[in-house]
């Protein structure tokens, strides 16, 4: 879950870079991107291969002076193993966060920068301001789409490591008890309290979120409450003009009145 919380906001960091106009933009949002567009089981064999002692990264470390003996076994070791696979998932899902975050900073009207930086304001203010309360909405989902993965991590963990030296989620030890240990029912189980799970998460970081935007404001809420009033108040004025226009017509077309109105047309 500290993965999660990590991966949204490097991808806020990068997406609010990005969202603005950068030298090489581009490149960086597809290379940022790309390896979400990868199965997960070929990043699962690359991130083995990659993390085993001798090989890729080890070897690079060693290039910039670090000594083998002294290097942890990325797979092995209790105290690095798990950060590890954070930073595979990291590396996947990274794209894909940041480019949501991108979408919606774009749509943030630009004359509020403008305004803000004739005020005086500098980025960090700009980005408190205006940026967080417009991107309230995907930060939200972000945040739940990241809790809800971590919390259900598979295939990482099940080709990376197999679920051994206690990087076994949620998701690897329920596949063991239903498949190698033949407990359908207690895996079932399991599945129920994880969604119980999700919702809690879903739900707690709903309150949190709404307490921490609870003064944010961009204008767009209350436009629209005013909006909604003068709507209401246009149909009950037409309604009662229409009232008004069936009360003062005549009951009988075929009447006095209607011989009167003839006459003088004629």
């Amino acid at each position: 879950m500290v993965g999660a919380l990590i991966q949204v906001a490097l991808a806020l960091y990068l997406a609010t870079v990005l969202a603005f106009k950068v030298k090489g933009g581009s490149f960086f949002k597809g290379a940022m991107f790309f390896p979400y567009l990868i199965n997960g089981i070929a990043i699962g064999f690359i991130f083995k291969f990659f993390y085993t002692r001798g090989y890729v990264l080890d070897s690079v470390l060693q290039w910039c002076g670090f000594s083998l003996d002294n290097l942890p076994y990325w797979l092995r070791d209790q105290k690095v193993n798990n950060w590890s696979l954070v930073a595979s998932s990291v590396w996947r899902y990274l794209g894909q966060t940041m480019i949501l975050f991108i979408g919606a900073i774009m749509s943030i009207d630009g004359s509020l920068y403008e305004a803000a930086e004739i005020d005086g304001a500098n980025k960090w203010q700009q980005f408190k301001h205006i940026i967080l309360p417009g991107i309230q909405t995907i930060l939200v989902l972000n945040i739940i789409l990241s809790i809800t993965g971590s919390l259900s991590a598979f295939e990482a963990p099940y080709v990376i490591t197999s679920g051994a030296n206690g990087t076994g989620t949620f998701f690897v030890q329920m596949d063991k008890i239903a498949h190698s240990d033949q407990k359908v029912g207690l895996a079932s189980a399991m599945a129920v309290v994880l969604l119980v799970i999700i919702m809690i998460c879903a739900l707690i970081q709903k309150v949190v979120m709404n307490y921490l935007f609870r003064d944010a404001d961009d204008g767009t809420a209350k436009a629209r409450k005013h909006a909604q009033k003068v709507e209401k108040a246009r149909k009950k004025a037409l309604r009662n003009q229409n009232k008004v226009a069936v009360s003062a017509a005549p009951l009988f077309r075929n009447g006095p009145g209607a011989k009167a109105e003839t006459a003088v047309e004629s």
